[in-house]
């Protein structure tokens, strides 16, 4: 039961595995906001890498979620914050969904074998399916435009530890070293520890503070999207 991180989705193809779960990581805000989409009752996603993708769902009539550099995409119904999807409009829908990172990691990993969103907010459930399962693990941030970024990195780390130091797994990857060692210096202060972070920043710029904080609160929504084909579904 092996874990490795890779910290952008360009790196993906060092780090396959046929044997892997993968788990795609992009704290702020993507799988935050899937996360929340179907704690509050959405029935499927469906994640696509291009705006002209998510354009040909609109036009079937699908409501469609779509962000870039931060910011809803003129035209579509929603963006990426998690608060969008606390709403009874968003309950029993199948929502086509693309953002600037997260849905290019889902796409990198596309040939996996079993692929989870983890966020913080269903960081236990995350935890408790991988070590039932006893599988190799793969974490794959959606970082910032195939850039390293922080906070998925923190978040990989997490789920490395407990599952290093109370589960028996192990890893011998420097990245997955790297990531534990970095949420062990975080871990009582992820916001604090943030506020320099080059993403933070970038929401904060556009009024985005209220996402960010509760993006970084643990195990608000214990659900786990897994994908199923070109969906997402709740697992």
């Amino acid at each position: 039961m092996n874990i490795e991180v890779c910290y952008t989705p360009q790196a993906y193809s060092l780090f396959h595995n046929p044997n892997s779960i993968v788990v795609v990581i992009d704290i702020l805000r993507a799988t935050s906001a899937i996360t929340t989409a179907f704690y509050n009752g959405v029935v499927k996603m469906i994640p696509v890498a291009t705006i002209e993708e998510a354009k040909a769902y609109k036009e079937q009539g699908y409501l469609v979620a779509a962000e870039r550099n931060g910011e809803i995409v003129e035209g579509f119904d929603l963006g990426n914050s998690p608060f969008g999807y606390m709403n009874t409009k968003v309950k029993g829908k199948t929502i086509a969904i693309t953002t600037t990172n997260g849905t290019q990691a889902i796409e990198a990993a596309r040939e996996a074998q079993k692929i989870l969103i983890g966020s913080f907010l269903n960081m236990d459930v995350i935890i408790d399916y991988l070590r039932k399962e006893k599988k190799d693990v793969l974490f794959i941030c959606a970082g910032w435009k195939n850039k390293f970024n922080l906070e998925d990195t923190l978040f990989a780390g997490a789920i490395a530890h407990d599952l290093v130091y109370k589960y028996d797994f192990t890893s011998g990857c420097d990245s997955t070293i790297a990531a534990m060692h970095l949420y062990k210096i975080a871990k009582h202060d992820l916001y604090g520890f943030l506020k320099d972070s080059s993403h933070r920043q970038r929401l904060a710029k556009l009024d985005l503070e209220r996402d960010i904080k509760y993006c970084l609160t643990p195990n608000q929504c214990p659900v786990i999207p897994m994908m199923e084909g070109k969906y997402l579904v709740k697992a």
